[in-house]
């Protein structure tokens, strides 16, 4: 009777216990969406940091070098420069297939150019001075542009070396004289500078058998640059101070056949000189200069 008593004493009140208990609540964790790159620099630094620090093996100190970079999936690595590139100059400049851009960054010097720079760009700067070192080494040169800075002198010899130089171009400088000139120059611009007649030698451009294209308008010339080559396709002369002309100064007097065929363009307007006084002066010309004629 009592073992009766006892299953229906765990049947009524036990069961129903048992049955009513909460059941078991697990933890509930938040998930993250991590970015591949991000996890794998991640990891790659740890490893970095790791292998950085001293290893002794043998009782001996190692040292993993720490110079090189890390590496990510694509494999790539940032390659130091090589002893023949200048850095110091390519991160100020612009270095790009032969050319060298510094231009409007205020220097105010000619910066070291690497080797086999072919076009300099410096326009708009501050450069006052140019030395014969600054192309000493860089005989590689076709064209040179200094325009818009502050150049006043030019050491004799300071293009002396660049034989291969085609275009130079030195306007709105401060130049009173004309450097020599290198022998190859197709074209030369030296427009908006201070240069006198005086400041430019009786044979500045006779040995300029490629000069095609000669700028010298707004100096203070006084008379048009004597000996002239018959290669000038295009002269500007205008606004100077250039008051008197001779009949040799594009033509020859003593041969009345002679004509300039390859000369296309003269302008000499803003000179305080009347061109209709000086007609045998141009008796070998295609076309008359432009200029004030009355």
């Amino acid at each position: 009777m009592k073992t009766l008593q006892t299953i229906f004493f765990l049947f009524v009140f036990v069961v129903p216990l048992v049955n009513s208990a909460p059941p078991i609540q697990q933890e509930s964790l938040p998930f993250y969406e991590y970015d591949t790159d991000v996890t794998m620099e991640s990891l790659s630094q740890q490893d970095y940091e790791m292998q950085s620090k001293d290893i002794r093996k043998d009782g001996t100190n190692v040292s993993l070098d720490t110079s090189l970079m890390l590496q990510g999936d694509d494999g790539e690595r940032n390659v130091p420069p090589t002893k023949d590139t200048n850095l110091p100059t390519c991160l100020l400049c612009v270095c790009l297939s032969g050319s060298v851009y510094c231009e409007e960054i205020d220097i105010e010097a000619v910066p070291p150019l690497p080797k086999e720079t072919a076009y300099l760009y410096a326009r708009f700067n501050k450069i006052k001075r140019i030395a014969v070192s600054d192309f000493a080494d860089i005989t590689t040169l076709r064209r040179i542009d200094f325009s818009g800075n502050r150049i006043e002198e030019i050491e004799d010899g300071a293009f002396s070396k660049l034989l291969l130089l085609e275009e130079l171009s030195l306007a709105e400088n401060r130049l009173l004289k004309l450097p020599v000139l290198p022998p190859k120059l197709t074209t030369f611009n030296a427009n908006q500078n201070r240069i006198k007649s005086r400041g430019i030698k009786a044979n500045a451009f006779k040995k300029l058998t490629n000069l095609a294209y000669l700028y010298l308008g707004h100096n203070a010339l006084e008379s048009v640059p004597l000996n002239l080559p018959e290669s000038l396709r295009i002269l500007h002369l205008q606004y100077n101070n250039i008051t008197t002309i001779t009949d040799d100064t594009f033509c020859k007097s003593n041969n009345t056949r002679y004509i300039r065929t390859r000369m296309d363009e003269i302008r000499m307007e803003g000179n305080p000189i009347q061109l209709a006084k000086h007609v045998n002066a141009f008796s070998c010309l295609r076309t008359l200069p432009v200029g004030t004629y009355y």
